[in-house]
C-alpha cells in the first residue's frame, strides 16, 4: 500500500506491506514543486502535475513506484494566438486507454496520443460557445476532474473552475453543459446553464452514470452521467466544501467534508468533521470519531482526499496545515499520519509497494 501527498514543496510517500505495520514515509521527492495531482497508470508508471513559482508547470513520470523522477519535455499550452497565456499549473491528470489528458490553468483541456510527448488541445472544449461565462475562481482558473466512463470511453466528464461541469458522448470531439439541477447563488441566475464554480467531480468507477459533485452552493448526486442533478446537501452542516470522494464498492456510500463558508474556508464550528452517507446523500451522519473537535481552522482542498479499493477500504486526507488523516473502517475512527507536513494539495492512494 502506498499514498502519494501532494504539497506544497513536494511530494512524499507513505507506504506499509501490511494494515499491522506503521506507515513508513520518504520525501519530498520533486522538492519545491508544488504537487497538485498524481496519476496512476495500469501498468504502474506514476505521473505527477506540478507548478513552480520560476521553473513553471511541469509532468513528471516515474517507472519505479516513486523513488525518481523525470519530466516530460512537452507541456501543454494554449496557442499564443488565443491570448491566454502560458500555462501557470496543471491542475489534473486522467488515462483512457492510450490517451493521456490534461486539464490546465487558464483553463483548457487536452490530450496527448504519445505518452507526454506532444499535446493537442480539446477544442471542443477549449472553444466551447459558453467559454464567455467562465472566470477565475478565488483558487484557480483551471479545468479539473477529469473523468472517462470505464464501460463505455467516449463518454467523458470534466469541470471548469469556475465554469461548471461539461461531458462528452463522441470521444471529446464535441461537449455539453452538464448542470441541470444546481444552484448558483453566487450568480444573477440561481440556475444557469454554465458559469459554475465546482469544486470537485468524481464518477464511481463500477457504475460511472453515478456522479457526485461539491460546488461553490451544495453537494449534488447525478444518476444519469451528469444529465441532470439531484441535491443532496440537506443533513450536512454547510453547503460549501471542496473533499468528496466514494465507495468503489457502492455507489450509495459517499463521504465529504464540509466547510464553513467561501470566506472561511475552515470547518463549521472549529471541528474537523467527516460526514458519511450510506444512500447515495438522501441521510448523512458525522464519521468523525478520532478527529480533532475543537478550534481547527485548516482546509481539505479539492485533490487532497482519495479513498483505496481494498476490502475492507482506507480512506485518506490531508489539510492545508500539514496535517495528514486515515480511516480502515469505513470512517469510523480517524488515526492521525502527520502532523508536520508543507500544504497538502492532493492525495493519491494506488495498488502497488514503492520497488
Amino acid at each position: 500500500m502506498m499514498l502519494l501527498v501532494g504539497t506544497a514543496k513536494g511530494l512524499f510517500r507513505f507506504s506499509r506491506d501490511t494494515a499491522d505495520e506503521p506507515w513508513q514515509i520518504d520525501g519530498p521527492h520533486l522538492a519545491g514543486y508544488a504537487v497538485l495531482h498524481t496519476l496512476e497508470a495500469p501498468d504502474g508508471r506514476l505521473f505527477a502535475a506540478t507548478s513552480h513559482k520560476i521553473w513553471g508547470a511541469h509532468i513528471y513520470t516515474s517507472e519505479d513506484r516513486g523513488a525518481s523522477w523525470s519530466s516530460l519535455e512537452a507541456v501543454p499550452q494554449h496557442p499564443s494566438s488565443s491570448g491566454r497565456g502560458a500555462t501557470k499549473a496543471i491542475w489534473y491528470l486522467a488515462l483512457a486507454r492510450d490517451v493521456l489528458f490534461a486539464g490546465i490553468d487558464p483553463a483548457g483541456l487536452f490530450r496527448s496520443d504519445d505518452g507526454g510527448r506532444s499535446w493537442q488541445p480539446v477544442a471542443g472544449l477549449n472553444e466551447h460557445p459558453t467559454r464567455s461565462t467562465w472566470e477565475p475562481s478565488k483558487g484557480c482558473f483551471a479545468v479539473h476532474s477529469i473523468y472517462v466512463d470505464a464501460l463505455q470511453p467516449d463518454n467523458i466528464v470534466a469541470a471548469v473552475s469556475a465554469g461548471g461541469v461539461y461531458r462528452s458522448e463522441d470521444g471529446g470531439d464535441t461537449w455539453q453543459p452538464a448542470n441541470a439541477g444546481v444552484r448558483a447563488e453566487n450568480l444573477p441566475e440561481p440556475f444557469p446553464e454554465t458559469g459554475h464554480n465546482v469544486h470537485r467531480v468524481i464518477m464511481h468507477p463500477r457504475v460511472p452514470g453515478r456522479l457526485y459533485r461539491q460546488c461553490y452552493n451544495g453537494t449534488y448526486r447525478s444518476d444519469d452521467g451528469g444529465h441532470s442533478w439531484t441535491e443532496i446537501t440537506r443533513g450536512l452542516p454547510s453547503d460549501f466544501g471542496y473533499g468528496i470522494v466514494v465507495d468503489p464498492n457502492d455507489p450509495d456510500t459517499v463521504f465529504q467534508i464540509p466547510e464553513s463558508s467561501s470566506h472561511l474556508r475552515a470547518p463549521v464550528d472549529g471541528k474537523l468533521r467527516v460526514y458519511r452517507s450510506r444512500d447515495g446523500g438522501g441521510t448523512w451522519e458525522s464519521a468523525s470519531a478520532g478527529l480533532p473537535a475543537e478550534h481547527v481552522y485548516v482546509t481539505v482542498l479539492r485533490e487532497a482526499m482519495d479513498i483505496d479499493s481494498r476490502e475492507p477500504y482506507g480512506i485518506y486526507f490531508g489539510t492545508s496545515g500539514g496535517q495528514l488523516f486515515a480511516s480502515t473502517n469505513a470512517g469510523d475512527s480517524w488515526d492521525e499520519l502527520a502532523s508536520y507536513l508543507p500544504r497538502v494539495l492532493s492525495v493519491k492512494a494506488t495498488k502497488g509497494a514503492p520497488r
